[in-house]
């Protein structure tokens, strides 16, 4: 199942955000992807807020992993980005699999991982604020949370 959502500006990039974090829960895994900038991290930092995290959301882009224990569920937010050509056995399977929410940017380069159901979004920057966001899965439970979230 496929669903489309246009955002006009980046608050309503950060309200879909939270939304969806409201109806998230331990060990769901959402996946983005997009073009640098495209708007992944603002979507998390509308994630973060309804998972009542405090701590400024950045990319993790250097770390390749920034966990928020302190939140209502924590949050394990993953860019795989760097991983591309290197060893991905460092680990990344215990935040995956864990107890909290995994939201991996640039899901593709750690695919071997990924052998469990999980929430694909696409961004796509259409120029100024503007953002076409595409909910992406087979699975019946993401499915409900996206009809949700798009209320």
């Amino acid at each position: 199942m496929k669903f489309v959502f246009i955002s006009k500006k980046r608050d309503e990039t950060i309200k879909l955000g939270e939304k969806l974090g409201n109806c998230l829960k331990k060990g769901d895994i959402v996946t983005l992807t997009g073009d640098l900038g495209a708007g992944k991290t603002t979507l998390v930092s509308g994630m973060a807020k309804a998972l009542k995290i405090k701590e400024k959301v950045i990319s993790p882009t250097f770390n390749i992993l920034k966990c928020y224990f302190k939140a209502k569920i924590p949050l394990y937010h993953i860019d795989a980005y760097r991983l591309e050509d290197t060893n991905k056995d460092i680990g990344l399977e215990e935040y995956i699999e864990g107890n909290g929410i995994a939201v991996i940017e640039w899901p593709i380069y750690i695919k071997e991982l990924l052998n469990v159901k999980h929430l694909e979004i696409k961004i796509i920057n259409k120029g100024g604020d503007k953002r076409e966001i595409t909910f992406i899965t087979p699975n019946k439970y993401y499915e409900n949370i996206i009809r949700s979230v798009l209320k």
